[in-house]
């Protein structure tokens, strides 16, 4: 029998997450441990599922699939395909690097229990190809990241938390409605109740005018878990009063669940009703864009600018989704990575910001290039990558979002591309404002890079450089499975990408053996 990967890439932090919690507080040494090895070993796991992954195979592999609820037609059912493999591994790698690097200074024990339960959440998300199970697993994720921001962030922490919960879970409540009505129309046609998201997108067709109904309920609760404008003001409040941590997990993977959530289910499920809506949300990625640069420019608290950031570098990935092509979903589905990685590890950077000089307003830091020149090199290369600047990640997304788009959508990818400008203008004026000058007396006692940080970013940057100068294995993984979407699209719709792929045979691949 072959080994359950993908099962355990959920089961493996569930139950460190259990185990951390039984744990007695007065022995923390221990708590940390079992987070520790819980992390790693789900981390090492990723790295297995990618090594194994095979990279001309477009559809979905490793796939487990049991009965969970058999009269509701609900069942375990777990897959990835190179849409997901990379958010995966992503996944898999952020969470041993948040634990290990990042202390949460009270309560150890609840803070471990919370990470490894949102790491399960994330991992099952990601993972899921039934509807009903994808919808516990992105509830799930909600408790924790509402526990980890109201019990271990700054001062406004409660009222960002709850902002956060209830958003979300009004976004929840419309795609709830709209899973269930979807499984029930699709009986009629299928002659039996699945939540299975295979079988109904492939077997299954809606009317247009339900289809689009449906589609939208989905859309609404993605579109706030992007966060896309105007439904984005619950992130800037979530980011700034967020301990480091979380605010690293949420940018780097859990706002990917939007738009993960719009391929994996809006597009595939109703390709037809995302082609209708297309230039709605092609308009609300642009404003995005635009928007969270600007918003970002004027900030003067630096956590808050890089959480403004994130507003419109999604804003691109939402653009390159409904281009509908494959350059521009490969690009959006890339970027969905690099925002992580660029974007978490600017988080992690202005942590250590605010350990060292308990502020995190720009107008308070001035001249640390000079103090600590290393630190001030690795802010550089991340803040470079969240411009997008050709050798490091950030350019290699962009570039196939922006000409990808332009076939399809070339008004709004001209109006984007200024974007990229204001993202410049943003950033390098916020570093420069922090970094060069004179430091004054509070800011020349600030600490150099330690060693222990320098560990945590240092996965960070070799991945920015690796997927800049070298993105072909991240790209031969991910373009088959995107191709494998523009056909479906086309089959369902009629619809013809101006670099519409050759049909593929879409097949399973079953878990790899150990």
């Amino acid at each position: 029998m072959s080994y359950p990967i993908l099962t355990s890439l959920v089961a493996v932090p569930a139950v460190g997450a259990l185990l951390v919690a039984l744990l007695s507080k007065n022995r923390p040494e221990w708590v940390k441990l079992v987070a520790i090895l819980t992390s790693v070993f789900t981390g090492a796991l990723t790295v297995w599922l990618l090594s194994s992954f095979e990279t001309a195979d477009p559809g979905f592999q490793f796939v487990s699939k049991h009965e969970w609820i058999k009269p509701w037609g609900i069942s375990w059912h777990l897959g990835v395909d190179g849409i997901s493999l990379f958010l995966v591994v992503l996944t898999g790698v952020l969470f041993p690097l948040v634990i290990v690097g990042i202390d949460p200074h009270h309560d150890h024990k609840r803070y471990l229990s919370w990470m490894l339960l949102l790491e399960a959440g994330m991992m099952g998300s990601f993972l899921s190809l039934d509807l009903f199970l994808f919808f516990v697993f992105f509830e799930i994720v909600l408790v924790p990241m509402y526990f980890l921001i109201g019990g271990w962030g700054y001062e406004g922490r409660i009222y960002a938390a709850t902002k956060f919960f209830l958003y979300t879970m009004v976004g929840s409540a419309f795609m709830l409605v709209g899973i269930v009505t979807t499984a029930m129309l699709a009986r009629e046609q299928l002659g039996r109740l699945t939540f299975d998201l295979v079988e109904i997108a492939e077997q299954a067709d809606f009317a247009t005018n339900t289809a689009r109904w449906l589609f939208l309920a989905f859309a609404v609760a993605f579109a706030v878990k992007v966060p896309m404008f105007p439904l984005h003001t619950w992130l800037p409040d979530a980011h700034t009063q967020a301990p480091t941590g979380g605010s690293v997990i949420l940018a780097g993977v859990m706002l990917k669940l939007g738009t993960y959530g719009l391929l994996r289910f809006g597009v595939y499920l109703f390709p037809e009703a995302a082609l209708w809506s297309r230039e709605l949300f092609l308009t609300l990625a642009v404003i995005g864009i635009l928007y969270g640069a600007i918003a970002a420019t004027m900030q003067k608290d630096l956590k808050r600018l890089v959480a403004y950031s994130s507003v419109a570098h999604l804003g691109f990935i939402v653009l390159g989704t409904f281009a509908f092509t494959s350059q521009a979903i490969t690009g959006a589905t890339m970027q969905m990575i690099n925002h992580g990685l660029s974007t978490g590890a600017l988080f992690l950077l202005v942590g250590m910001i605010y350990e060292r000089r308990h502020t995190r307003q720009i107008a308070e830091l001035k001249g640390l290039q000079k103090v600590a020149p290393i630190f001030a090199a690795a802010f550089m290369v991340v803040m470079l990558s969240s411009i997008g600047v050709p050798g490091l990640n950030g350019f290699i997304g962009e570039y196939l979002i922006l000409i990808g788009s332009f076939l399809t959508a070339r008004w709004w990818t001209v109006v984007a591309a200024t974007g990229v400008i204001l993202a410049a203008l943003y950033l390098l004026w916020a570093y420069q404002r922090v970094f060069h000058g004179e430091p004054d007396e509070a800011n020349r006692s600030f600490p150099e890079l330690r060693i222990r940080e320098a560990a945590v970013l240092l996965p960070f940057i070799g991945l920015i450089v690796f997927t800049g100068v070298y993105p072909k294995p991240m790209l031969d993984r991910i373009e088959p499975s995107v191709n494998a979407l523009i056909t479906h699209v086309s089959e369902k719709t009629g619809y013809e990408s101006p670099d519409t792929p050759e049909p593929v045979e879409v097949g399973t691949h079953q878990e790899a053996q150990p």
